[in-house]
C-alpha cells in the first residue's frame, strides 16, 4: 500500500470543515432580522439614504433620498420585524413578509403616507418615529421569488398599508441636498421599483430559524 505523502492527512483535516452542506451554505445568503444593510436601486444605481434634513413641503418629516456615494454612512438601514412585533436576530425574512427598515443614524423608520412628494408628485416617502418606534405606516412587504429573501435577489418593497411601491424615477434635488434623487412610492411597479442588498453587516441565520426551515422542507 502506498503511504500518503507527509502532511496530506493534516491538509485534509484542515479543508474538510470548510465544506458546508449545500442547504446551510444557501441559508448564509438569506437576509435576516438584525442585519444592517444598504439597498441599491438597480435602475438608477443609487443607495437608499436619509439624514436629518426635513422636507420643506408635504409632511415636513425627515427626507429620504437616493445617493450615488458608496461610502456614505447615512445609507445604512436595520432590518426589523413589522410594527408591534419582535423579529429575533437571525430570523430569515420570507418573501411576502412585512418588516421595517430603521435608519441607523437617526433611529427613524422608512415610512410612507398620503402626502405628495415634492418633485414628481408621487406618494411621499419619509423617515418617521423616535428610537425605532413609529406606526403601522412604517411596514413594508418584501416581494421576491422563492421562499426567502436572498442577498442577490432583485426585490420590490410594497408599502403594506397603501399598496404602493418604493421607487426612484430620477428627479434630483437642489440645495441643501444637491444631486440627491427623490425617493417616492408609485401605484404600480416597473424597472424603477427594484432594489438589491449591497454592503452591510449580516446576521447569521439563527438555529431556531434554520430548524423551522428544515421542518418546512420536510
Amino acid at each position: 500500500m502506498t503511504k500518503p505523502q507527509d502532511g496530506a492527512g493534516s491538509l485534509l483535516l484542515f479543508i474538510t470543515p470548510l465544506l458546508l452542506p449545500v442547504s446551510f451554505a444557501s441559508e448564509l445568503s438569506v437576509v435576516t432580522c438584525g442585519s444592517v444593510v444598504k439597498l441599491l436601486n438597480i435602475k438608477h444605481n443609487v443607495r437608499l439614504h436619509s439624514h436629518d434634513v426635513r422636507y420643506g413641503s408635504g409632511s415636513g418629516q425627515q427626507s429620504v433620498t437616493g445617493v450615488t456615494s458608496v461610502d456614505d454612512g447615512n445609507s445604512y438601514w436595520r432590518i426589523r420585524g413589522q410594527t408591534s412585533t419582535v423579529c429575533e436576530r437571525g430570523t430569515m425574512i420570507k418573501c411576502g413578509q412585512s418588516m421595517r427598515l430603521t435608519h441607523v443614524n437617526t433611529g427613524r423608520n422608512l415610512h410612507s403616507h398620503h402626502f405628495t412628494s415634492p418633485l414628481s408628485g408621487n406618494q411621499e416617502v419619509s423617515a418617521f418615529g423616535d428610537d425605532g418606534e413609529g406606526d403601522i405606516l412604517d411596514d413594508w412587504t418584501v416581494l421576491c421569488d422563492g421562499e426567502f429573501w436572498q442577498r442577490d435577489d432583485d426585490v420590490r418593497l410594497r408599502h403594506t398599508s397603501t399598496n404602493v411601491f418604493l421607487s426612484i424615477t430620477g428627479e434630483q434635488y437642489g440645495r441643501p441636498i444637491n444631486g440627491q434623487r427623490e425617493v417616492h412610492c408609485m401605484s404600480y411597479s416597473n424597472q424603477n421599483s427594484y432594489w438589491k442588498v449591497m454592503e452591510g453587516i449580516f446576521m447569521k441565520p439563527s438555529e431556531q430559524s434554520r430548524t423551522q426551515n428544515a421542518h418546512t422542507e420536510l
